[in-house]
């Protein structure tokens, strides 16, 4: 298995650990204490700390000297932390179980944003990096259909327990896959002399670079919406009679943005940006259809529209991140941007508890616009296309891919 397939096999099982841990944690809790609020908790805390470690996680992965250890080591963090939930979960004191949760969302960044950074080391520059954040992105959409699954039929055959232990042995596999990565010289990349990143470089690229800054507004206020649609989705059958669809409408939609990435996310003809707004704009148009279809399969048939809309939205915003972020900061970059998404999820999905008691149909509109607004936000920061990009002291453009690949900071 070369480079790319073992990255690949990583994220994967990396992926499919954090995408299960929802799930995995409201069903430990409820079998545990017989309350879903407690879950929410243990959850909230693991969360939380995504966009506050993500600069640190970034710039310590910019700076380290060892990156194989780095990657390797913040993965087996994330798997002890879910191993050690899976035991302490509604036995231990709650502190405690707040205080693992934190530390183990602290590892979050490098699960997301921390490993996709890492493909600019492993494939060259041009269509084929193209094609390989395709395969990234398909990896969040993969783990987002089968993880959820298998956590609730391990949950089913046996009990909580298990079912998150299966999400730490997936975290420990990528970690064992992570440590097998060719990583190459971290100082390579950097021109002697050339001054350390601090922790709030990658902020300011995201800010300065405007490619960086329009793509990673628009992606963070559309999963203000996206982090309250599976509420949402829950709330609307169940005006239907049907609240266990919910989970039928959810599954559309990962179905859906999984084939998205594997077709619509693999065209390289088409700039990155205008997939962007493409994917924002008919995301938001399916929603809106949804809110007023009269069965739950109209609904669930739109939700797998609004899937495979969605699913070139990732892969577009990795391309941007990698094609216009500084080498010194890009895992910063990588890693602040996944963890600003992950917030405004959080934001939505706490947004929608409070007005549960609304019209579904209405909250789901409101989804919708999140994503048309989105795309219009996008609209209105990106540079134009004949602009020129902006130049750095090395003399070339900022963020293009045109120093050998092995000369890149992981």
């Amino acid at each position: 298995m070369g480079g790319l397939g073992r990255y690949l096999a990583a994220a994967s099982a990396a992926r499919f650990a954090s995408e299960g841990m929802a799930m995995a944690v409201v069903l430990l809790s409820l079998e545990r204490t017989g309350s879903a609020a407690y879950g929410a908790f243990v959850l909230t805390a693991w969360l939380a700390p995504h966009v506050l470690a993500a600069p640190l996680a970034g710039a310590a992965a910019a700076r380290t000297r060892r990156p194989r250890l780095f990657h390797a080591g913040a993965l087996a963090g994330f798997a002890t932390a879910v191993a050690a939930l899976a035991v302490l979960l509604g036995r231990a004191p709650t502190p405690l179980v707040l205080a693992v949760a934190v530390l183990g969302g602290s590892c979050g960044p490098m699960v997301t944003g921390g490993l996709s950074s890492l493909v600019t080391a492993l494939v060259p520059a041009g269509a084929g990096r193209d094609r390989a954040y395709g395969w990234d992105a398909s990896t969040y959409n993969a783990a987002g259909v089968t993880a959820p699954a298998a956590v609730s039929l391990a949950t089913a055959v046996w009990s909580g327990a298990p079912a998150m232990a299966l999400l730490a042995v997936s975290a420990a596999l990528a970690s064992a896959l992570a440590a097998s990565l060719p990583y190459g010289d971290p100082r390579a990349g950097r021109a002697s002399g050339t001054p350390r990143a601090g922790l709030g470089a990658g902020l300011a690229a995201l800010w300065r670079v405007r490619e960086l800054r329009a793509v990673t507004s628009a992606t963070t206020l559309a999963f203000v919406g996206i982090g309250s649609l599976t509420t949402t989705a829950v709330l609307l059958t169940a005006e239907t009679g049907s609240p266990g669809a919910g989970g039928v409408l959810m599954t559309s939609f990962a179905v859906g943005a999984l084939g998205g990435s594997l077709t619509l996310g693999r065209m390289t003809s088409v700039a990155p940006g205008r997939l962007v707004r493409w994917a924002l704009a008919g995301t938001g148009v399916a929603l809106a259809a949804a809110a007023f279809t009269p069965s739950v399969a109209v609904t669930a048939a739109l939700f797998t529209v609004a899937g495979v809309c969605d699913g070139p939205l990732l892969t577009s915003t990795l391309r941007i991140r990698a094609e216009h972020a500084p080498d010194g900061v890009r895992t910063q970059v990588f890693t602040l941007g996944a963890g600003l998404k992950v917030t405004a999820a959080s934001t939505g999905a706490a947004l929608v508890g409070f007005a549960a008691d609304a019209p579904a149909w209405m909250l789901l509109t409101g989804i919708a616009g999140t994503q048309l607004a989105a795309a219009l936000l996008h609209v209105l920061t990106a540079p134009r296309a004949h602009a020129r990009p902006p130049v750095v002291a090395t003399g070339r453009p900022e963020g293009s891919a045109t120093a050998p690949a092995g000369r890149r900071t992981p």
